[in-house]
């Protein structure tokens, strides 16, 4: 393979170990609340994989499995060893090397964790654990992991473990409450995403996710309360290749805007250029539908084209794509404006726009893989699933202003009721008197107030009751 070639397939399988100028790492805050002599509070890198808790706290205890076994490589023997036997639920610590982020946690959750720190083998700044690309190592348990996980850095990690070799019990708060913005009552989110189907689990991932997540997204977008804005990546041919069969292969508007062959062979199948065309037709029917106040037809777009139009039906084609838009009622001379002349040698207006987004500002980093969302200007990190992102989505609203379907039963888990939610409870009275809450962001540990007595403390371990006055 040429060199631009082999160059613009390295940039199209970038991950987040690929560090690019502004890339960010999204965080959570942790908080050590026993023993008193480490009570501090800390920073974690959450993970790129599993289930953040956005808007919501985890309390629970720690565990280590002691060095043999810490990396966390293996399954660990037993049912469940870290199931808790307590109030609070484990979170497992791990160290960092030999094998996956993903398979550690992945191994955490068999065990009964409730979540997994793992800890840095080295001195230096926080970064990002990601998911493998498609490997036979993977071997399916990516998707499966439900859990939040993090990295912590090397000395909070010792400091830890050495809590725990002094047999004293370590109580931590994992709190996601400020890892998605809330300004406002409307919620700003953005999906980059990609037209190829045939790139392999990522491609399955993010057309699963669109076809899967349509219904929320339309909803939310038709009442009001979010707006929504797909992208696309592109980059352009270096001035020196433009003539080659490459890049002719796989851009477009003579080099301007490019994406990688979709079968990663020149000679077969389609071509770069294919994906580029298909993807601007994709921004167009968003632009020219938003228009007309009616930009949720995207959604109804992507999934029935990906059903009409599949590269693995070899359907993936121009009139197929406009036979969509027909069907939709959607303006076609207007969108074919949008598109403009793929051959000409001239900006395109919309591509050029989505190249310039790609470069992170302020708090959000450069965008470097797909599938990629966003949201209130913060990547979002986690599986990419339905319900998962409907949550971080309904945390980013200013609470009050959450609508209906974030109370609907999508989210209603109800964590108080698997060990109380870590919380406080009093176990020697006749009616059971506890500080679990339930909401939709997670559960809350506050001290109650029942039956005119005020229980006052931290709510997750202590709680003491005050008789009211009769003018509360």
């Amino acid at each position: 393979m040429a060199l631009l070639g082999a160059l613009l397939l390295v940039f199209a399988s970038a991950t987040s170990s690929v560090c690019w100028a502004h890339f960010i790492v999204e965080k959570s805050s942790i908080k050590v609340l026993s023993p008193l002599t480490l009570r501090s509070k800390h920073d974690g890198a959450i993970g790129n994989f599993g289930v953040p808790k956005y808007g919501g706290i985890l309390v629970g205890s720690v565990a280590y499995p002691g060095k043999d076994v810490s990396s966390g490589c293996a399954a660990f023997d037993g049912d469940k060893p870290f199931k808790p036997e307590s109030l609070r639920p484990t979170i497992l610590l791990l160290d960092r090397g030999g094998c996956y982020f993903a398979k550690k946690v992945w191994h955490g959750q068999q065990a009964g964790a409730a979540a997994v720190l793992v800890a840095d083998d080295r001195d230096e700044p926080l970064i990002t654990m990601d998911s493998p690309e498609e490997s036979s190592d993977a071997d399916g348990y990516i998707e499966k992991i439900g859990i939040p996980s993090a990295l912590i850095e090397k000395s909070f990690g010792e400091s830890l473990k050495l809590a725990l070799q002094k047999n004293e019990e370590v109580i931590i708060e994992l709190d996601w409450r400020e890892s998605m913005p809330h300004p406002d009552d409307r919620v700003e989110y953005e999906f980059w995403t990609n037209s190829n189907d045939e790139c392999g689990i990522r491609c399955d991932e993010q057309m699963n996710f669109v076809k899967n997540f349509k219904g929320h997204a339309q909803i939310l977008e038709k009442r009001g309360y979010t707006l929504f804005t797909p992208h696309y990546i592109t980059w352009y041919c270096p001035r020196a290749f433009i003539e080659s069969n490459q890049c002719k292969s796989q851009c477009i508007n003579n080099g301007r805007y490019c994406a990688p062959d979709p079968e990663q062979d020149f000679g077969e199948g389609y071509d770069g250029k294919d994906v580029v065309i298909e993807n601007l037709r994709q921004l167009c029917v968003h632009r020219i539908a938003k228009e007309s106040n009616h930009s949720w037809v995207w959604w109804d777009y992507v999934t029935d084209f990906h059903i009409r139009c599949s590269m693995k039906e070899k359907k993936y084609s121009k009139d197929c794509g406009m036979d969509v838009i027909k069907s939709l009622g959607l303006p076609v001379d207007k969108i074919q404006r949008c598109i403009g002349n793929p051959e000409a040698d001239v900006e395109n207006e919309v591509l050029k726009t989505e190249q310039e987004r790609q470069v992170g500002r302020g708090s959000r980093g450069d965008v470097t893989i797909l599938p990629t969302l966003v949201i209130n200007d913060v990547q979002y990190r986690g599986k990419l699933e339905r319900t998962a992102v409907l949550k971080a989505i309904c945390a980013g609203f200013k609470e009050g202003t959450d609508p209906l379907v974030c109370l609907s039963a999508d989210l209603e888990t109800n964590e108080c009721l698997e060990n109380n939610g870590g919380c406080w409870r009093d176990v020697q009275s006749n009616v059971t008197v506890t500080a679990c809450r339930d909401t939709f962001r997670g559960r809350v540990c506050e001290c109650p107030s029942v039956q005119g007595v005020q229980y006052k403390g931290d709510g997750y371990i202590s709680c003491e009751g005050t008789a009211l006055s009769l003018h509360q």
